[in-house]
């Protein structure tokens, strides 16, 4: 083939005097050189970025849909958190005020007494605001039987205001009397129980109050979250 005859016969110090198809070969040879040269150097780096961008667009689009929707919609959050927050309230005042709280320390006490149970021990604590509602602790020790327990129960959750009674610590157990049997075991006493320990009773804040007890508890928690508290037994309804 003169083509590969002439490529064989190439005067390299004589580049003017070569076949014109030689000239082009070696022309298309160098453009094709440089442009994938080109583009691996230089487009292939742009191509990367591009998808990039692409996907960051995509995800752009996602997001602004999803606010959009929230946007379409806030109006009718705001509603149901206004709504929610008036049932909030509403529950709140259910629980004792301030001024009614000695109130109802006495009622319960007086219905531990109209139970038939023996009250040894009934010392309420020092009040412990939160952000809505503060708690107060109550030492107590009653003696009395599993009826009379469950008829003390059934009084408290009757009465006018809701209460709340959390227990800490409590203890249910027999009462033993003085005397032992033929083991030196106590001897327990007939079908009585002794309830002692610590329970929480709580009424709302008003809003004085709530802020002021708000900001106390920012200070003192810095930031930290409060203790687990135990299990509630409520009762009471308004």
């Amino acid at each position: 083939m003169k083509f590969l005859s002439d490529l064989q016969n190439l005067d390299r110090n004589n580049i003017g005097g070569w076949p014109q198809s030689i000239k082009i070969f070696f022309t298309g040879l160098v453009f094709v050189l440089v442009v994938f040269f080109g583009w691996y150097l230089y487009v292939s780096d742009q191509q990367s970025t591009l998808e990039q961008a692409v996907a960051k667009e995509e995800q752009l689009k996602q997001e602004f849909s999803q606010k959009q929707a929230k946007s379409a919609n806030l109006e009718a959050l705001q509603q149901q958190l206004d709504e929610m927050q008036d049932m909030l309230r509403q529950l709140l005042r259910q629980l004792p005020s301030k001024t009614e709280m000695p109130e109802l320390l006495v009622d319960i006490s007086q219905t531990a007494l109209s139970a038939g149970l023996e009250t040894e021990l009934f010392q309420p604590g020092p009040e412990s605001p939160k952000d809505f509602y503060a708690e107060k602790p109550i030492q107590l020790r009653m003696v009395g039987t599993y009826h009379q327990f469950g008829t003390f129960i059934s009084g408290v959750a009757s009465l006018p205001r809701v209460v709340i009674l959390t227990l800490h610590d409590v203890s249910l157990t027999p009462k033993t009397k003085d005397a032992k049997d033929a083991k030196g075991a106590p001897v327990a006493a007939n079908g009585l129980l002794v309830l002692q320990g610590t329970v929480k009773t709580y009424r709302y804040l008003e809003d004085d109050e709530s802020a002021a007890a708000k900001e106390a508890n920012a200070k003192s928690s810095g930031g930290k979250p409060a203790n687990g508290k135990a299990a509630a037994k409520t009762g009471g309804q308004k």
